[in-house]
């Protein structure tokens, strides 16, 4: 059995790479194998955002505090807001993240599946995020 504290993992600032704006990261789970849950409490400031990214066994959002968007591929975005949760199915294009005027919470729960919970893709546009 494994007790996390809460302050006692640090915040991480997500890589640029896969994030547009200022994202913040807090761990609540990597479960060791055989195990496969990763979860994670994701801080977006207004119109920060993910890249587009697939997860090879889905991923359900829950948000916490706040107003965002998802979106999946060819699709325009669809606003979220505290208390709802979202299931994206495994292989499915999308991206989520803060509105453009609000900063969003949310806890990101995927699985590993090979070593993997993500494939990132391209990042947002700007056009993309505000169509």
């Amino acid at each position: 059995m494994q007790i996390h504290k809460p302050g006692s993992r640090p915040s991480q600032r997500a890589n640029p790479e896969y994030f547009t704006g200022t994202v913040w990261q807090d761990p609540i789970i990597m479960a060791p194998d055989p195990a496969r849950l990763h979860a994670l409490t994701v801080h977006f400031e207004p119109g920060a955002r993910t890249a587009w990214h697939t997860h090879p066994l889905g991923q359900t959002l829950h948000v916490t505090q706040g107003a965002g968007l998802i979106c999946l591929r060819g699709e325009k975005p669809s606003a979220i807001t505290a208390g709802d949760t979202v299931w994206i199915p495994a292989g499915i294009e999308h991206w989520h993240g803060a509105g453009p005027d609000t900063h969003m919470t949310h806890i990101a729960m995927q699985e590993v599946q090979d070593g993997s919970a993500a494939t990132w893709l391209e990042l947002v546009s700007d056009t993309d995020y505000s169509a």
